[in-house]
C-alpha cells in the first residue's frame, strides 16, 4: 500500500515537472568541442535563433564558447556555463531546458553526473556514446529511476547507432506493412564508407579498451552480445561479433569486422527486448564490412584489419599505444570540412523473413559518417525529443524506441539519410 502511494506521488510529480515551462528546448552541452561545434553550426543554419526552436550552447569555458559562437552562429544564441564534475551546476542547467544534447566524451569520464541531473530535472537527454561498459552501468543505475521521472535517456544518437537501430526499425515496419511478416534475421553489411576519425572518438575508444584491460568484468560486458538487455534477459541466438575475414554467403563477398558492430548490435537487441520482443524472441542480427569478391577481396580484408588490430591490442602505457596517440587526432581535432563534405556511407541489409522468403534494404548517408552525418543525426534527435509528439515510454532507451517514426521522418527530411526496402 505504501509502495503504491509512493508510486502515485512520483507519477504526479513527473507530470508536474514534465509540463513545467522551460527556458530552452535544447542545450548543446560541449558546444565548443569538435563535434559540439558541428551540432551548433547545424542547428543555427537549420533552425536559426529566436524562432520556433529555443536553444543554447553550454560548456565550462565562457571564452571558448564565445569564440565558437562568433565563428558559427551569432550573439542571439545564449551561453550556459556548467561543469561536468559539479552536480549543482549541471542540475541548474538541466532545469532550464527540455533536452540536453551532449557531445562531451569519454562519457565514462564526463557523462554520469549529467545523466543523473537530467533524470532529477525530469528532462530528456541524448548523446553519442559508444562506450558499452558505461551504458551498461547507466542502465543498471538509472533505468527504473528514469522511467518513474518520465525522462528519455537516449544513448548512441550518431553513426553509432542510428543507421543500425533505425534501419532495423524501418525494415521491421516495412516487412509488416508490405509482406505481412517479421524479419527473423538481418545481416547488415557496410558496402562503402568514407570518413575520418576525431580525437574525441579515439579518446572514447581508448577509455573502453583501458577499462577492459584493467577489469575482466568489463571485458565480459563488451563481448556479451546481449549485455545491454535487461539484466535477466542476457540470452539469445546471436553470438559474438565477427573477428576474422570470412566469405559471406549473403553478400557473396569477403567480409571482416566492423569496428562499430560491438555497440550497434547490442543497441538493436536492446530495442527488441524493451519493445516486448516486437521483432521476435528468435530475431538475429549481425554486422560486417564488405571487402569484395575473389582473391583481391580477401587480401583487401586482411590488410584493412591490421589498423583495427593495432588499436584493439595497444595496452595503456605501451610503446604501441604511445605511438598511436601521436599519430591519431587528439581531443578537439578531426577531419577537415572538405573531407567531411566528401564523406558518405552505404549500408546494405540482407533480410530473411519469418516465412522463409528474402528481402533487401539499403541506407545511404551523405557526408562523413562520424562527424558530418553524426552531427545532423544527433541534432535532429535532440529536436525530436524536444518538439515532436512521442510515446510516453521513458527510461534508458534506444533511438528507435524513444522516437520511432518521428525520428525516421526527420532523418530523411533533414539529416541526409535515405531508407529503401525491396
Amino acid at each position: 500500500m505504501l509502495f503504491s502511494k509512493i508510486n502515485i506521488f512520483y507519477i504526479r510529480l513527473k507530470f508536474i515537472n514534465m509540463n513545467k515551462s522551460r527556458e530552452f528546448d535544447v542545450i548543446i552541452w560541449g558546444a565548443s568541442g569538435f563535434t559540439g561545434r558541428l551540432v551548433t553550426l547545424y542547428l543555427y543554419n537549420k533552425y536559426g535563433t529566436n524562432r520556433d526552436l529555443k536553444w543554447a550552447m553550454g560548456g565550462r569555458n565562457l571564452i571558448k564558447l564565445e569564440r565558437v559562437r562568433d565563428e558559427v552562429a551569432d550573439k542571439n544564441v545564449p551561453l550556459i556555463i556548467a561543469n561536468s564534475n559539479d552536480e549543482v551546476s549541471l542540475l541548474n542547467m538541466a532545469e532550464r531546458t527540455k533536452v540536453i544534447c551532449t557531445t562531451v566524451g569519454p562519457y565514462a569520464k564526463y557523462g554520469s553526473k549529467l545523466v543523473e541531473a537530467c533524470i532529477q530535472a525530469h528532462i530528456h537527454y541524448c548523446d553519442l556514446a559508444g562506450e558499452v561498459q558505461w551504458m551498461y552501468k547507466m542502465i543498471n543505475r538509472h533505468h527504473e529511476f528514469a522511467k518513474v521521472n518520465g525522462s528519455k535517456i537516449v544513448h548512441s544518437c550518431g553513426f553509432d547507432s542510428i543507421p543500425s537501430d533505425m534501419g532495423v526499425y524501418f525494415i521491421q515496419r516495412e516487412a509488416k506493412d508490405k509482406r505481412r511478416s517479421k524479419a527473423q534475421q538481418i545481416k547488415m553489411r557496410v558496402a562503402g564508407i568514407s570518413g575520418g576519425i576525431s580525437g574525441g572518438t579515439y579518446a572514447s575508444l581508448s577509455r573502453v579498451l583501458e577499462d577492459a584491460q584493467k577489469d575482466k568484468s568489463v571485458y565480459k560486458i563488451l563481448t556479451n552480445p546481449y549485455s545491454l538487455n535487461p539484466i535477466d534477459e542476457h540470452v539469445g541466438k546471436d553470438k559474438s561479433d565477427l573477428r576474422s575475414i570470412v566469405f559471406d554467403e549473403a553478400s557473396q563477398s569477403w567480409i571482416g569486422p566492423f569496428l562499430m558492430a560491438g555497440i550497434n548490435t547490442k543497441v538493436v537487441r536492446r530495442s527488441n527486448s524493451l519493445s516486448s520482443y516486437a521483432y521476435g524472441k528468435n530475431f538475429r542480427y549481425d554486422e560486417a564490412i564488405i571487402f569484395g569478391k575473389g582473391f583481391t577481396g580477401r587480401i583487401k580484408g586482411l590488410l584493412s584489419s591490421i589498423p583495427i588490430g593495432l588499436i584493439m591490442s595497444a595496452k595503456s602505457g605501451s610503446l604501441l599505444k604511445k605511438s598511436l596517440d601521436i599519430l591519431l587526432p587528439r581531443p578537439g581535432e578531426g577531419p577537415t570540412k572538405k573531407k567531411m563534405e566528401k564523406g558518405f556511407y552505404n549500408l546494405r541489409f540482407y533480410i530473411t523473413l519469418e516465412d522463409g522468403s528474402s528481402a533487401f534494404a539499403k541506407i545511404n548517408g551523405d557526408m562523413d559518417p562520424g562527424y558530418g552525418s553524426t552531427s545532423k543525426m544527433l541534432a535532429e534527435s535532440a529536436v525530436c525529443l524536444a518538439k515532436d509528439k512521442l510515446s510516453n515510454t521513458s527510461g534508458i532507451l534506444t533511438p528507435s524506441l524513444a522516437m520511432g517514426d518521428a525520428l525516421l521522418k526527420r532523418l530523411e527530411k533533414n539529416a541526409g539519410l535515405t531508407f529503401s526496402f525491396k
